[in-house]
């Protein structure tokens, strides 16, 4: 379905009306992780100001009219002002509706240099320098990694710019909105077998690549999974990412408290395992198409999963074997986490099985299985499917 740009382009009028998908239902596509409910942080602005500061904003038309062509700041203000790779050219872009909107973004749909993209607009308080340096890391950390990052269960990078007081960030359009979403309008316990595994083996694809190069998500969550016309996951968000490298200086817990790690809730050290923990919660979000930890505020879901070892109700109708993925996937004890190379694993032999025909069985037992058949075969398996545990 068509739908209308404002009658501008940047530098000149727009001479037609181009024709994009219509958009996701709500608004929650690939909002920035400091939407997610957190604890107030202290030197935050006070409720009152917050709420003229908003209104201040909303009573602006249009955040892109602030994107409006000269001279944009580079990305890495160490070079100088250097013109950089993936700076947005600002006279290409085509800025269309609105959305979806978060408490500091809003994220249109639009046109660059003939591409249907979608564009993160991320305002920057003036008013409040906790926030202001928390948005900033943020913005410059999805930029670090989304333009280093190439596959095709991640979502794809475009540009990028900074016209203060509003950044902006361009990738690919898509189409079908969140994985939350598309959940939201299912039936409990709705979902196929055969639908469960395609959609989990995206998202786990997506996850190894992350981890092959070195990158911990820390916000793996529904909210952050993205559909395309093809209903093919890719993962999203990437303000909250940090090297694995690096996390071992990470202050304080990331992401959102119904998909986090008890280790990471708890601010204790944390390795890529956090991200499996939260493919576990993701996962059982698939079997059962519910909200996890439903009835219970983040803080209480956050208190429960780390103090008393809660975790949300396996479904009675979905496969045991993917049962007992979720169970392994979200253990307490991160070293009995099954990396992504594992899962990934495990993964595509229940769908062979599935395709075949035949039980879904404990992945243990069907590499048993394979080998045994080669060696009668007089071939030796070249690869072991037996997880290794950090």
């Amino acid at each position: 379905m068509g739908f209308c740009f404002r009658a501008f382009k940047f530098g000149r009028k727009n001479s037609g009306t181009p024709n994009l998908p219509s958009p996701p239902s709500q608004s929650s596509v690939c909002l920035p992780s400091s939407s997610s409910s957190q604890f107030r942080r202290r030197g935050s602005l006070p409720p009152e100001m917050e709420i003229m500061e908003k209104k201040r904003w909303d009573s602006l038309e249009s955040w892109s009219m602030l994107l409006e062509p000269g001279n944009a700041e580079s990305l890495d203000d160490g070079q100088d002002g250097e013109r950089e790779e993936w700076m947005a050219d600002l006279s290409q872009l085509f800025i269309g509706n609105k959305f979806a909107s978060g408490s500091h973004s809003r994220i249109y749909r639009g046109i660059y240099k003939q591409r249907a993209v979608a564009i993160k607009m991320v305002r920057i308080p003036d008013q409040d320098e906790e926030k202001r340096a928390k948005l900033e890391e943020q913005f410059k950390s999805e930029v670090s990694f989304l333009s280093r990052l190439y596959h095709p269960n991640v979502v794809q990078f475009i540009a990028a710019c900074k016209k203060p007081p509003v950044y902006c960030i361009i990738t690919e359009y898509m189409s079908q909105g969140t994985l939350r979403m598309y959940l939201h309008k299912k039936e409990p316990y709705s979902l196929s077998t055969d639908t469960i595994l395609r959609l989990a083996l995206d998202i786990s694809r997506g996850m190894q690549y992350l981890h092959s190069q070195g990158v911990i998500h820390r916000d793996l969550k529904s909210d952050n999974l993205l559909l395309n016309d093809e209903m093919q996951v890719k993962v999203a968000d990437f303000g909250t990412s940090c090297l694995e490298t690096k996390s071992r200086k990470s202050k304080g817990n990331m992401g959102t408290y119904r998909w986090m790690a008890p280790e990471m809730i708890k601010e204790k050290l944390y390795t890529r395992k956090v991200d499996v923990y939260s493919f576990g919660i993701v996962l059982w979000e698939l079997t059962t198409a519910l909200v996890p930890f439903q009835g219970m505020t983040p803080v209480q879901a956050a208190f429960a999963a780390s103090e008393k070892n809660f975790r949300p109700p396996l479904s009675t109708t979905c496969q045991p074997v993917l049962n007992n993925l979720i169970k392994s996937c979200w253990s307490a004890n991160p070293a009995k986490r099954p990396d992504f190379n594992y899962i990934v694993s495990a993964l595509e032999k229940y769908d062979e099985c599935l395709k075949e025909g035949l039980p879904l069985v404990a992945h243990q037992e069907f590499t048993i299985h394979n080998s045994l058949v080669g060696i009668f075969k007089g071939c030796i398996p070249t690869s072991s499917s037996v997880p290794i545990h950090a």
